[in-house]
């Protein structure tokens, strides 16, 4: 069975913002190597095909530094033998005069898609088999992506590929839903598996999934393998796909990105404030991106900012969010006892709280004493 490895939104010279300058670029050059790292794996598990699902880029308009090192690492690829699919994305999108793929496209190795309608792009012979493949790249104004997409060629025999940067739908999906309309690209579902395509490689959603077609074919997201902050994580591992005519399977292979994700911790497990910033600190590594959710019941002051500052130097970036529920009675009582802003601010809610009228009502409350308890750190 022909073997694919399927890579879709690697965001190469992307920069993390509200990151120190250090730390920025040092996400930065992680992320610019991801290429690379995909191109040893393709070749190292001798796979037949790589396909890339968009947004290979961040901007239209990457650095040619960028860019020469892109094209010198897929150069690798056709070189082993290797054939190579690459459908423009959203971010890199074809549309613009200045896009990468105007200006590159003599140099570009493989089959690079350019047209805006759903058609066949590809005829290859992998690993003995007849494999013909399907794509677009959107292109506005050109493309037809104001309802889902359901005019998809079948195949002449072989096994049938389709590659698309869009996002999938159901056959009941209006223009005027979110994913309806312009570089979302919405695609039909049942279209796709009525065109009998064996496997459909998408880019654009960065979480992973996998969705059977009727038919037996597969449609995957392989997910954004790097992380693009804590509400972004990103997949953590390399798609490679065995293709055959009734269908796929798909392998996940860990790939070496720098760890970045949210945890909750409860803070009723903590005595006090110094015992839980060791804690968090005990969480990260040089690498890791993370975001501290507080939970649970405080019994002790906590100021995010301060704990963020106290444990971020064990992280490459570190933030933390108070989602806390509950506040221990004596820690109300210390902070009302107080002659200042915050102790009338303390009383004033306390009573608030007192008088809620249900759980929904004291979790509002509670939140709003926490945010305002933040906001008025310094009248202590």
């Amino acid at each position: 069975m022909p073997r694919v490895l399927h890579l879709a939104d690697l965001h190469l010279g992307w920069t993390p913002r509200g990151l120190p300058a250090d730390a920025a670029a040092s996400a930065r050059r992680r992320r610019d190597a991801l290429l690379g790292q995909a191109v040893d794996l393709a070749l190292s598990e001798r796979v037949d095909l790589v396909v890339i699902a968009g947004d290979l880029f961040e901007s239209y308009e990457p650095a040619s530094a960028l860019v020469d090192e892109a094209l010198a690492q897929l150069q690798r690829l056709t070189a082993a033998g290797i054939a190579l699919i690459s459908v423009p994305g959203n971010h890199d999108e074809l549309t613009y005069a200045r896009s990468v793929y105007r200006r590159v496209a003599q140099d570009w190795p493989g089959v690079l898609v350019t047209r805006p309608d759903p058609g066949p792009v590809a005829d290859l012979r992998l690993a003995g088999e007849r494999v013909q493949v399907t794509s677009l790249a959107y292109v506005g104004g050109v493309t037809p992506a104001l309802e889902p997409l359901r005019a998809f060629p079948r195949g002449e025999g072989g096994i049938a590929l389709a590659a698309f940067h869009g996002t999938l739908v159901g056959p009941n999906v209006r223009p005027g839903d979110p994913f309806g309309g312009g570089r979302s690209l919405p695609l039909d579902q049942r279209a796709l598996a009525e065109a009998g395509f064996a496997y459909v490689a998408l880019g654009h959603l960065h979480v992973p999934q996998e969705v059977a077609l009727a038919g037996g074919g597969l449609a995957v997201y392989p997910g954004c393998v790097g992380g693009k902050g804590p509400s972004d994580p990103g997949a953590a591992h390399w798609t490679l796909v065995e293709v055959g005519r009734n269908g796929a399977r798909v392998r996940r292979v860990a790939a070496d990105v720098a760890p970045v994700w949210t945890r909750g911790v409860d803070v009723g497990g903590f005595d006090e404030a110094d015992a839980l910033a060791a804690h968090v600190r005990g969480l990260g590594t040089a690498a890791t991106w993370g975001r501290v959710r507080l939970v649970g019941a405080l019994s002790f002051d906590i100021d995010p900012a301060r704990l963020a500052e106290r444990a971020g130097d064990a992280f490459l970036h570190l933030e933390v969010d108070d989602a806390t529920t509950r506040i221990a009675p004596e820690l109300l009582s210390r902070w009302a006892a107080q002659p200042t802003v915050r102790g009338e601010f303390v009383r004033r809610l306390a009573a608030r709280l007192e008088a809620a009228a249900d759980e929904r009502e004291r979790a509002v409350v509670t939140r709003a004493l926490r945010h305002g308890l933040h906001a008025l750190a310094g009248d202590a």
